[in-house]
């Protein structure tokens, strides 16, 4: 093995056994250590270089080659490569579990600290994954029951109200177009690390599993001021069929308002199906797509007015107890937790 080591390091190639990583000696007299991974972790907060990279190896040798470079992160989603200024050791409280990335250092014990991506099988929810170690908000495959060996990719917001929290919408800048019919509320739409709609088939599979608890719903939003908001919901719940909305009782220390209790246990409508108890299609009339009565009290699906905040039309972002109906809010994101059985 030293003799293939060594003639690989005369290439200048990089042997890559297991989770350790022996990076080659470069001509220009850089340095020469093994390095250690973890896997499903990162260092935050110390990068002082970011690049993208062919591979982990190059990331590796960029390292090598820089005297500073106490440590770096590798993601292999993006192929983003980081080089650090410190390592987990130093800083353990910035030393955080994030799926798709994989962190290398000098320290042998830093492999007491990988996580595998079998371990991630285990987690049906963004709060199995918060108790498990997972602190940093962004996209993780969970595999809840009813979804298959494939399980579902969603985006998990780990800091707020406590964290574990999966996002099923959101709402920043205008970039998706959420006036769609039925069928596209019903499979989702969008970018998860942007704005989307999770999907009804979803959020039903998701809910009607009673094996987890029960879920409660959050509701958080921004307006053209700075300003925030929030209101939450106990035993949240979409049936099968026309995907009626189910709730529990509001929370009373939040600060939007309680706009969604008049749609409780109400169908949902679109555009191209109209489910409401109104004589006009709410859907059309208010330009969205959402549990409409006769017609709303709240409407985080509407038109997305990227510079008015006053929507005239009342066919806005509406969360009619924080801002009224002629108020087209900035930002909003809808996300559910489990509570526990």
């Amino acid at each position: 093995m030293e003799k293939l080591h060594d003639i690989l390091k005369g290439f200048g190639i990089t042997l890559l056994l297991a989770t350790v990583m022996l990076v080659s000696g470069h001509q220009c007299g850089s340095r020469q250590q093994i390095t250690y991974a973890a896997e499903n972790s990162a260092l935050r907060g110390f990068a002082y270089a970011t690049q993208t990279v062919r591979s982990r190896v190059v990331c590796g040798r960029e390292c090598n080659m820089d005297e500073r470079c106490k440590s770096f992160n590798f993601n292999d989603c993006n192929t983003m490569c980081e080089l650090n200024l410190a390592t987990r050791r130093e800083h353990p409280e910035d030393f955080n579990a994030t799926q798709g990335s994989v962190y290398f250092d000098a320290d042998e014990d830093t492999l007491l600290y990988s996580l595998t991506d079998s371990s991630l099988n285990r987690y049906r929810s963004c709060k199995m994954l918060l108790d498990a170690g997972y602190r940093s908000s962004g996209i993780y495959t969970i595999y809840p029951e009813g979804f298959g060996d494939g399980g579902l990719r969603v985006y998990c917001d780990m800091e707020t109200d406590g964290g574990g929290w999966i996002v099923f919408q959101r709402r920043q800048d205008g970039s998706v177009d959420f006036y769609r019919n039925w069928t596209e509320y019903q499979s989702g739409f969008g970018n998860l690390s942007g704005e989307f709609w999770l999907g009804n088939d979803n959020l039903v599979t998701l809910t009607s599993n009673d094996s987890q608890g029960t879920w409660e719903l959050r509701v958080d939003l921004g307006d053209w001021e700075g300003n925030t908001a929030w209101a939450k919901y106990s035993e949240f719940k979409i049936s099968t069929g026309k995907y009626n909305l189910n709730i529990g009782q509001y929370d009373a220390s939040g600060t939007a308002g309680k706009s969604l209790g008049r749609h409780r246990g109400l169908p949902f409508s679109t555009k191209d199906r109209d489910n409401d108890v109104s004589e006009r299609n709410c859907a059309q009339s208010y330009h969205g797509a959402w549990w409409f009565k006769d017609c709303l009290r709240s409407n985080l699906n509407g038109r997305y007015y990227p510079e008015e905040h006053s929507a005239g039309d009342r066919l806005g972002i509406q969360w009619g107890k924080w801002k009224g109906h002629f108020y087209s809010l900035k930002a909003c994101r809808m996300k559910i937790r489990v509570m526990g059985p």
